[in-house]
């Protein structure tokens, strides 16, 4: 007769027991004696095995229940023998003889919050335990029934390794011998209706390839030596507030593609790529998200493996291989970073364990509607652990130097996106995600603390106050924030044909009004290049050799403008196409003039960009900038003068937003002296019209702009041009 009720019975084979390690393996039974007990619906036969014995044991049920009555009180150590219908045997310690992994202070910490590498302890780990071989599984589901680990080493059935629940944290887990790196996983959650959820590991670090969704046990730790030691210790020393960074954008999967159009690997892409951001001298690199997700048309903003880089360009390793070369070749590399929500795949984070665990149940809190996906709940403390330990992951595991959190906006206003009774006010009665900014404050505050030298940077498309004022101060204690006041105005006013641009002078003026309110970037992003806004070169107005003119002219600007620079990809050849993700850019076209000279102009421009202090230096204040003159409208020509700290170095800029060449034009200049010509967009190098200057202009005493020197110039037309003040 079995030991066990029928109650007890019914619950382990239907694989409803909340804390399976009671009944399961060896137990004390009575004063005098011990059982043990095994599931194993595959075997016909199963066998306890020490080092003198075997012993058959009792099958008490079909679905493959054993149990045997042993004598005596004193534990060892033991095995299990199984033998399957077909004769087949096999082995395996026991996982139930284990003891609990995780302590009581790793769930203290995790329970309420500042567990910062939690990934260390959730999710698959290999590791020995008493001299056997195995993975520590572990997952947050403090809502479900049972959990259980499923994967090709026990033909995914969840009657097999059911976990332990640990407390009240919610923590499950179970050590499973002869389980390797390699092998494949998911936990299937069983929830209190009953319901079988099959879910991927929230806190996995490799993924099939999709479309297939299971994890794949792996240890990222040592697969990879890292050469980029002198990167990484003279980050640590670097003010990037006085630093040139401009900033390339690119998505891995389209920048470059093979014969066939399949996806090149990162160990192809680092080389490809690090040369072609070399040649044109940029200083970073930003990657849209490469975190795994289900969708190649996604751009990679639905995210189902937050810890896993994507396995469509290769292993973990080789992503840390392509990280590496671009350190070494003194290249930075940023993320994107997606806190601010996440898909409701099935098999992913939402309804993890059958409720609303990582979102909230609420749809006026917990939905986009706009992206169909779920918020974060961040006044959940293990939630935000969550994200925290993967910020913090990335930035230890793949020496990542910055994120750029996306869509900021939508995490720190409750009512964004939505209508009048679609959102809940917070307790002060105000629009304001409390939860979500005392996130992202602790989120900047513990970057910076374990990581000196890196950044973080907000997409923040509202004026919400004090994104990049520090957190002692109030702020929310970001690095930097996009500026995409500054682009939209400055799209909008290109795209104008100059006939009419004298009317809308004030689009360009505008943004030095705001320019040192935060830390910006200046930002031309793949969101500017895509759903019909058409590629920065087709927004541009007039004839093939305007459009050309007009791109040098919006880049001479840019760069010239207070604020750090990022371009997207395809900027650099004047991409005629909008950005289309499932294909590579058109490299075809620099066997073409004026798709050729707008790259040679782009490496001229960011060599000259990191090469002048006064371009960079003093981004963020008034005192590395000085209005020339903005009234012009009659002309749509604008100047200003860029200034390097204490005025050390004076760059004179001019801007001719016409067609028209203006000769004699005077400007006024700060000082007295002779100013050369360090750039022109419509030098004949570039595709431009040769109008050009002598290299070196003398300043006369003429009054000029409230100035007692100016300088006479001839502007060409749809022209940039930086003049260095030379004392002489």
């Amino acid at each position: 007769m079995p030991i066990l009720t029928d109650d007890e019975i019914k619950m382990l084979i239907n694989a409803e027991c909340h804390d399976p390690f009671i009944y399961l393996g060896l137990r004390k039974l009575d004063e005098q004696n011990l059982v043990v007990r095994t599931i194993q619906p595959f075997a016909k036969e199963a066998y306890l095995i020490t080092q003198d014995k075997k012993i058959k044991l009792d099958k008490i049920h079909p679905s493959g229940l054993f149990e045997k009555k042993i004598e005596g009180t004193e534990f060892f150590e033991y095995e299990f023998e199984y033998v399957a219908q077909d004769g087949h045997k096999w082995r395996t310690v026991d996982p139930y003889s284990f003891l609990p992994v995780i302590s009581e202070y790793d769930r203290y910490l995790f329970n309420e919050g500042n567990h910062y590498k939690i990934y260390e302890k959730l999710g698959a780990h290999p590791m020995k335990i008493k001299g056997v071989n195995g993975v520590l599984f572990a997952t947050w589901a403090p809502n479900a029934k049972r959990v259980s680990v499923v994967g090709n080493f026990n033909n995914w059935d969840g009657r097999v390794h059911q976990m332990r629940v640990l407390g009240v944290s919610g923590i499950w887990e179970i050590f499973i011998p002869n389980v390797v790196e390699g092998d494949l996983y998911k936990f299937e959650i069983k929830t209190q209706n009953g319901e079988i959820l099959l879910k991927t590991d929230p806190y996995g670090t490799y993924f099939e390839v999709r479309p297939n969704t299971a994890a794949i046990v792996y240890d990222v730790d040592d697969k990879h030596k890292w050469q980029d030691e002198e990167w990484m210790e003279k980050r640590e020393g670097i003010n990037w507030f006085e630093e040139p960074i401009s900033i390339y954008e690119v998505h891995l999967g389209s920048w470059a593609r093979k014969d066939g159009n399949e996806f090149l690997n990162y160990r192809d892409l680092a080389q490809k790529l690090v040369k072609h951001v070399k040649e044109h001298n940029f200083t970073h690199i930003e990657l849209l998200p490469i975190a795994e997700h289900p969708l190649d048309i996604s751009w990679g903003y639905q995210v189902t493996g937050y810890f896993a880089p994507t396995s469509r360009f290769g292993k973990p390793e080789d992503f840390m291989y392509f990280v590496d070369v671009m350190h070494q070749n003194n290249i930075g590399v940023f993320i994107d970073w997606v806190p601010g929500h996440f898909p409701k795949d099935s098999f992913a984070l939402g309804r993890f364990d059958g409720t609303a665990l990582y979102e909230h149940f609420d749809p006026r809190l917990g939905e986009h509607k706009d992206w169909g996906t779920y918020i974060f709940n961040y006044g959940r403390y293990e939630v935000k652990n969550f994200l925290l330990s993967n910020a913090l992951f990335w930035l230890e595991k793949y020496h990542i130097d910055g994120l750029r959190v996306d869509a900021v906006a939508s995490m720190v206003y409750l009512d964004y996106s939505r209508k009048d009774g679609e959102w809940i006010p917070n307790k002060y009665g105000g629009r304001e995600n409390l939860e979500a900014i005392d996130f992202l404050k602790q989120l900047n505050t513990v970057a910076y603390q374990y990581f000196p030298g890196i950044l973080t940077i907000a997409e923040e498309s509202t004026a919400f106050p004090g994104v990049t004022k520090p957190v002692h101060l109030g702020g929310l204690g970001f690095s930097f924030k996009w500026n995409m006041g500054w682009m939209n105005d400055t799209l909008r006013y290109f795209s104008k044909d100059p006939i009419f641009r004298k009317y809308h002078q004030n689009d360009l003026t505008f943004s030095l009004l705001y320019a040192f309110s935060e830390n910006f970037i200046l930002s031309i992003s793949h969101d500017e290049v895509v759903y019909g806004k058409r590629s920065l070169l087709e927004k541009m107005p007039g004839d093939d050799w305007q459009k050309f003119a007009n791109l040098r002219l919006f880049y001479s600007y840019m760069y010239a403008h207070p604020g750090k620079k990022l371009l997207f990809m395809g900027a650099e050849i004047a991409q005629r196409k909008e950005w289309d993700c499932l294909h590579s850019l058109d490299w075809h076209l620099l066997q073409y003039e004026p798709h050729e000279k707008t790259s040679v102009f782009l490496k001229d421009l960011n060599k000259i960009y990191k090469k002048y202090k006064s371009l960079f230096e003093v981004d963020h204040s008034y005192d590395g900038f000085e209005w020339i003159d903005f009234n012009d409208t009659e002309n749509s020509v604008i100047s200003f003068v860029r200034k390097s700290k204490n005025q050390e170095e004076l760059i004179v800029c001019i801007f001719n937003f016409t067609p028209v060449p203006r000769e004699n034009y005077r400007i006024g200049v700060p000082k007295k002296g002779v100013y050369q010509e360090i750039l022109n967009s419509d030098w004949k190098e570039y595709y431009g019209s040769g109008i050009d200057n002598p290299k070196e202009v003398y300043s006369q005493d003429v009054p000029m702009h409230g100035r007692e020197q100016s300088i006479i110039l001839t502007l060409p037309p749809l022209a940039g041009m930086y003049f260095k003040y030379i004392i002489k």
